[in-house]
């Protein structure tokens, strides 16, 4: 009965390509340990270091004491508790938006938003290199699904002109690609949002507190009231789990009344909102928590173009492209042996042939480190 698992399995492992899950414990923001050995943490979105602020713990604790643990139920069914209303309201003014929804996840949100504004009588025009949740809610919408290369406005266009004037659109793109790195020309994308009438999406789950500000891509562009939709997630800058949709009130009301997501989903509990809340507040109000960011940031693409590897200071993501899945194991094995934790990325995830080591470089973290990883790394390299 279970040959198949099996076989795929045993075909993972002959291609390099098996997961596996590693028990650490956290000890602060970027350092973790395990079996008595301490690692430095290189492959988390904890952008702003912002899981051990003990202003966010606080946020965790006076939810729950306020609160409960739990939330006991759907908001539709069970009501909603003000501090719900008032992270909405925050997240709201933060994106510069009529209203806010908070889903349960990232990935909640875009398959709930896509596939509640979208359906078989609408065409969804795709970024290639989009998240999964977001490729999942074009899926689960039934609407006709049009990829576009990377970043690829001209061949945006293109399609845009071969498609149906008549039809409802919607162009969907990633703020920050999760993988990459870079940015989404979302400047260009909204003039063919509005040449072409078409609604425009942006998901800025690595963009929120990383930059326009900490803001996000529609304020790295000042298109704060033009984008139609801001999704986001609470889980990685601001420290928490959740997800988010920041728009004009027709579009909220309209998700939370068709999101099958959002509709049939347990609240997130207390101590979740209490603690994101807490993080927004102190990227509005603490500008020394991004200006850690931004400065190792700008020091690890430095290091690493010393070293002769591509990089821009563009966000904390660094993709380093290694090519084959066994290579690109054995340079995150090095650097594991070395304590750090440096995360080997492969399909499904990447396109085939284009393996990489995902580093992430948080506000937490040092130039000290830093400068270990980047010396860890070059001489991981030297052994391929």
């Amino acid at each position: 009965m279970y040959k198949f698992f099996k076989e795929q399995l045993d075909s993972k492992i002959e291609n390099h390509n098996l997961r596996t899950l590693r028990e650490y414990c956290p000890l602060d923001a970027v350092r973790v340990k395990r079996d008595n050995k301490e690692y430095l943490m290189m492959a988390s979105n904890n952008y702003l270091g912002l899981t051990f602020d003990t202003r966010v713990i606080e946020g965790a604790i006076k939810g729950t004491q306020q609160y409960g643990t739990g939330s006991g139920g759907s908001r539709l069914v069970s009501g909603t508790f003000p501090l719900f209303t008032e992270l909405e309201r925050s997240l709201a003014k933060f994106k510069n938006t009529e209203k806010a929804l908070v889903f349960n996840t990232g990935y909640m949100a875009n398959v709930g938003t896509i596939s509640a504004v979208a359906d078989k009588n609408t065409i969804i025009f795709s970024d290639a290199l989009n998240h999964a949740s977001i490729i999942d809610g074009c899926r689960l919408s039934k609407a006709s699904i049009k990829a576009y290369n990377h970043c690829d406005v001209e061949e945006l266009k293109f399609i845009l002109k071969q498609a149906d004037r008549s039809a409802r659109k919607l162009i969907v793109t990633d703020g920050v690609f999760s993988m990459d790195g870079d940015i989404a020309p979302l400047d260009k994308l909204y003039k063919l949002s509005r040449e072409y009438n078409a609604l425009l999406m942006v998901d800025d789950a690595h963009a929120t507190g990383t930059i326009g500000n900490g803001h996000g891509t529609a304020a790295y562009f000042g298109l704060e009231k033009e984008v139609d939709i801001q999704l986001g997630t609470l889980s990685k800058s601001l420290g928490s789990v959740g997800g988010y949709v920041a728009a004009n009130s027709t579009i909220i009301d309209y998700l939370v009344n068709t999101s099958r997501s959002f509709i049939f989903s347990t609240a997130l509990s207390p101590a979740d909102i209490g603690a994101a809340l807490a993080a927004l507040h102190v990227l509005e109000s603490d500008v020394s928590v991004l200006q850690r960011l931004h400065e190792n940031v700008n020091y690890m693409a430095d290091q690493l173009i010393s070293m002769g590897i591509d990089a821009t200071n563009e966000s904390p993501i660094f993709p380093i492209l290694i090519g084959r899945n066994e290579d690109t194991l054995a340079v995150s094995d090095y650097l594991y042996e070395a304590g750090i934790i440096g995360t080997a990325i492969r399909p499904p995830t990447v396109p085939i042939g284009e393996s990489r080591i995902r580093l992430t470089v948080t506000a937490a973290h040092n130039k000290e480190q830093i400068d270990y990883v980047c010396q860890s790394l070059q001489n991981a390299m030297k052994q391929l």
